[in-house]
């Protein structure tokens, strides 16, 4: 008898899991059927871009009308141009970046690449000519080769090897006892932050697109991985439009431009030995960084 109760009790739980796996399956369900908030235009084409120009246009945005996020933005990044966004928090670098990737839409202005309005091409169009290397990379739990592979999927055993090799990968890949072959756990976790890094910026070499965005890329890293990783972004970097986020100021001194955004505006522009001469936010953010918490 005792047994047979075990057995009922085993079956009721089991019918239990069950009802609650399918009510989980349920919601999944109904929010993978939802429709993008964003879509292509009836009439989008597909982007033509070669050179990686990007105008933004007296661009306006806002998530709520009585607090605006980004006001009267115009700026022109020219093709292959290495401009850096900097701010304090909560200043709009973000939503610049996702406006450009057409996560929101402008309300007022335009953005457009190579002379045409994003809004005009479509989104698949749009992603593949960018790279974006984010804060915190999303890695799959498959192989470090289709991690790497997941920036251009027809890419070759080979291409994919180069790539490593220039994002300073491959170092640590061959350690491994599978090499290529080791899975990295879900989300990346046997893998250090610096190597989800890596493999994200070796994503990005593969996928050779022709806009590059990295949004605070060495932000979290000891000294040595942001050493490797600079290098690294400096192969990227090469010929490429680049935007660069940053709160770490040191990282960003050898761009050609920078922009500083606060409270939704662009206030100052210029190199990073321009703007440390004026009495501006970026010269005094620089102090504060460069002269230590105790200066």
């Amino acid at each position: 008898m005792l047994d047979l109760g075990d057995k009922v009790f085993s079956f009721s739980r089991i019918v239990r899991d069950i009802y609650q796996s399918y009510a989980d399956a349920k919601e999944m369900v109904e929010i993978m059927k939802l429709p993008p908030a964003i879509q292509d235009a009836p009439d989008a084409k597909p982007l033509q871009s070669s050179r990686g120009e990007i105008v933004f246009d007296q661009v306006n945005f806002h998530f709520n009308p009585s607090k605006p996020v980004l006001r009267s933005i115009s700026v022109t990044i020219k093709a292959g141009e290495k401009v850096a966004l900097v701010g304090p928090s909560g200043a709009g670098k973000s939503t610049f970046v996702k406006l450009l990737l057409r996560f929101h839409d402008v309300k007022e202005g335009a953005i457009k690449i190579d002379g045409q309005d994003i809004r005009n091409v479509t989104k698949a169009s749009l992603y593949e000519a960018i790279s974006l290397v984010p804060q915190d990379p999303v890695l799959f739990h498959r192989s470090l080769r289709e991690n790497i592979r997941y920036g251009k999927p027809s890419a070759s055993d080979e291409e994919v090897e180069q790539a490593a090799k220039l994002a300073h990968c491959d170092e640590f890949i061959r350690e491994t006892a599978a090499g290529y072959d080791t899975f990295v756990g879900e989300r990346g976790i046997k893998l250090s932050g610096g190597e989800r890094q890596r493999v994200a910026i070796a994503r990005a070499i593969l996928k050779n697109a022709p806009i590059l965005v990295l949004d605070e890329a060495t932000s979290s890293l000891d000294s040595h991985s942001e050493s490797l990783i600079q290098e690294a972004l400096q192969n990227l970097m090469q010929g490429r439009t680049t935007i660069v986020i940053a709160h770490r100021l040191s990282t960003i001194r050898k761009m050609d431009r920078i922009v500083v955004i606060d409270n939704g505006q662009v206030i100052e522009q210029g190199t990073h030995d321009e703007l440390t001469q004026r009495d501006g936010l970026y010269s005094h953010l620089w102090e504060l960084q460069a002269g230590g918490f105790w200066a």
